[in-house]
């Protein structure tokens, strides 16, 4: 059985109801839904959220809430790990058997479904514990500076400052939209960014963290520029 799990908690502080705030004329969190929708591959398409309201979004485009998330993993503290694990758990104690899952964040709204399908394909093929979403740094990180408590700047690194930005190997991050993972591996707490995980690249075009009203701004007009491409 292969299921997905949105994780979608109320109580957003620097953006108030931001999964279901309006994007691109619908719910935030309906674009990862309906990504999920399109791959194909899922067999149960859940939202792990604590709130009333989420949930009703989330059944009003075709996902499933079958519980709702106990407080103690609805704080401003909780990661993301225990919240897949308690999904799991809950779906193990009710009868299912999932044995892939694929966590999915409900402030993707470029996430593509043959990005999930990707994913997939990877993690069976490699027999990884995890198979997740990175893209490229813009800038080399070799060279990033910091800001000193007189006011100045220094390097992190000052040993790279006469390197030449194309001779320094690419740097990549957690691009934060999907994370494919066994059963065994989201149970266990194995860590995600572990030696036996694989990334899925994405084009930094379709990445945006969306945690701040900036980052919302940035991706508003990302959205933009993608519909007219």
């Amino acid at each position: 059985m292969k299921m997905a799990v949105i994780p979608a908690r109320g109580g957003s502080k620097r953006i108030p109801l931001k999964n279901i705030k309006l994007f691109g004329g619908k719910p935030m969190i309906s674009w990862s839904i309906e990504a999920a929708q399109k791959s194909g591959v899922f067999d149960r398409i859940i939202v792990s959220t604590d709130d009333a309201e989420i949930a009703a979004v989330a059944l009003e485009y075709g996902a499933e809430v079958p519980f709702m998330r106990p407080a103690e993993l609805s704080d401003d503290h909780t990661v993301t790990s225990p919240v897949i694990a308690h999904a799991i758990e809950w779906h193990l104690a009710n009868g299912f058997e999932p044995e892939q899952i694929c966590c999915i964040y409900a402030t993707a709204p470029f996430l593509q479904s043959i990005d999930i399908m990707r994913g997939m394909k990877i993690l069976e093929q490699l027999e990884a514990d995890f198979a997740f979403s990175i893209t490229s740094f813009a800038f080399p990180i070799q060279r990033a500076i910091k800001l000193r408590t007189d006011g100045r700047i220094e390097m992190f690194d000052r040993s790279q400052f006469q390197m030449r930005s194309q001779d320094l190997p690419e740097a990549y991050h957690d691009a934060g939209q999907f994370y494919w993972g066994t059963k065994d591996a989201w149970l266990s707490g194995v860590p995600i960014f572990g030696p036996n995980s694989v990334p899925v690249h994405l084009p930094r075009y379709r990445v945006q963290d969306i945690d701040t009203k900036e980052d919302w701004k940035h991706a508003e007009l990302m959205m933009e520029v993608l519909k007219k491409h």
